[in-house]
């Protein structure tokens, strides 16, 4: 059963320079003849007249590209329509497409999902595009084009092949024991296949938090007693109002956020109250609720005009800084800034920027973006590890290699048993 055709705008909406319109399925070599007056030829770009097939009147004037399938981003018949970025031009070609009965607007995400279904792309890649389109920093790109260039469908496929070698020498030993050609089967060899796989699983994982984290940002929360310049720090870097400075001791209630691109790392900045004995119910509950949220945050920004210590109940690592440095007689030594002059907070940022690379990677070498990669692959470690339990009977260490091969297949998207019958006859010669 053929899909429907769609077409979407594939540029950002608004006035722009150019645009292009995309179409996927089996009736896009008509539309692209009613549109353009041209016979489509494949991967070619052609200057055309855009026209409305209804009146025959110009659209505009552009390129047009034709890609057949299999051969293109979703494997079906695909089309560009590149045309004059103008709000008219967009909206006249757009409206003519809306007007043909064989055609509908797509759905969100709905040519990546056609790619994935016709093999394009697999799960991963997928998730890594839509990481792509939403980095912010440079960090977060380096990792979601890793993973949209097939880095993780690489690992689980190098995985899967070794769980696949292993599951053949065990049917083998099942169900053709009596075979000549068959090689003697011993659970040494079993683990000799295995525990580099193991190995190799648990080096990912022990990584893959850091990952994770990069999407959401590393969380650094500025801490320090009242008045000692928190919001005026983050006003300065986030370079907007984001909180309300005064000279009153308590301005600031409400936990206040700011996304950062420091040095390509993503930052999350939190402004905070100034803590200090609180003086009603309200205020003891929000000082409660900051210090809970401040045990999860990966850095303490410890801010205080004469650079004491934070206090005891702060046990998260602490970058301590000095503020208000153009009020200090003489240096103390340690970090100090100024955030209405400006003084310190470069290399302040430099400071932050290198505890976030320390911890989360640059994305370079990142794999797992997501806690569902995490944990499909943590169970089928368990499940590579239940195989390797000694005096376990063949059939049931078998279980285990197909629940692990199952718990990767999630990750990209592919399951197919049929891959450890191929192994074993082509390694096995039955069937002779």
């Amino acid at each position: 059963m053929q899909e429907e055709t769609i077409y979407a705008l594939g540029t950002g909406a608004g006035r722009a320079a150019i645009a292009v319109i995309r179409l996927s399925g089996s009736a896009v070599p008509f539309l692209f003849e009613q549109f353009t007056g041209a016979e489509p030829i494949p991967r070619q770009a052609q200057y055309v007249r855009l026209r409305d097939p209804a009146t025959d009147e110009t659209l505009d004037r552009g390129l047009a590209l034709f890609f057949p399938a299999p051969q293109s981003p979703t494997g079906e018949d695909y089309a560009e329509l590149q045309c004059h970025g103008g709000r008219a031009v967009v909206s006249g070609i757009i409206s003519a497409l809306a007007r043909q009965k064989n055609l509908r607007p797509a759905e969100a995400g709905e040519f990546v999902q056609r790619g994935f279904r016709h093999g394009k792309l697999d799960l991963s890649q997928a998730e890594g595009l839509a990481d792509l389109i939403e980095a912010e920093t440079q960090s977060q790109a380096r990792q979601a084009l890793r993973l949209s260039g097939g880095a993780l469908r690489r690992k689980v496929e190098t995985w899967r092949s070794a769980l696949i070698a292993a599951l053949a020498q065990v049917e083998a030993e099942l169900d053709f024991s009596d075979e000549g050609d068959v090689e003697g089967f011993s659970l040494s060899a079993l683990a000799q296949t295995l525990a580099p796989l193991s190995a190799d699983m648990a080096s990912v994982l022990a990584i893959s938090p850091a990952s994770e984290r990069m999407k959401e940002g590393y969380e650094v929360m500025i801490l320090g007693p009242p008045n000692a310049g928190k919001s005026t720090l983050i006003n300065k870097l986030a370079d907007r109002e984001v909180a309300i400075v005064t000279s009153q001791p308590g301005t600031t209630r409400d936990m206040l956020e700011a996304h950062l691109d420091l040095e390509g790392m993503p930052i999350t900045l939190i402004d905070t109250a100034g803590l200090r004995l609180a003086e009603d119910e309200i205020e003891k509950i929000g000082i409660g609720r900051m210090l809970e949220r401040a045990r999860n945050a990966d850095l303490i920004l410890w801010l205080s005009p004469d650079g004491a210590s934070p206090p005891a109940e702060i046990k998260q690592p602490a970058l301590c800084v000095t503020s208000k440095s153009d009020l200090l007689a003489r240096s103390s030594g340690g970090l100090e800034i100024c955030a209405l002059t400006g003084v310190g907070l470069e290399k302040l940022c430099k400071e932050i920027a290198a505890l976030a690379r320390a911890q989360l990677g640059d994305g370079g070498s990142a794999l797992f973006s997501r806690q569902r990669h995490r944990i499909a692959t943590q169970e089928a470690l368990e499940a590579v590890q239940n195989a390797l339990t000694s005096a376990k009977q063949l059939e049931l260490i078998a279980d285990d290699l197909r629940l692990a091969l199952r718990k990767l297949g999630k990750i990209i998207g592919v399951v197919d048993v049929e891959e450890i019958l191929g192994v074993i006859f082509s390694r096995f010669c039955i069937g002779k």
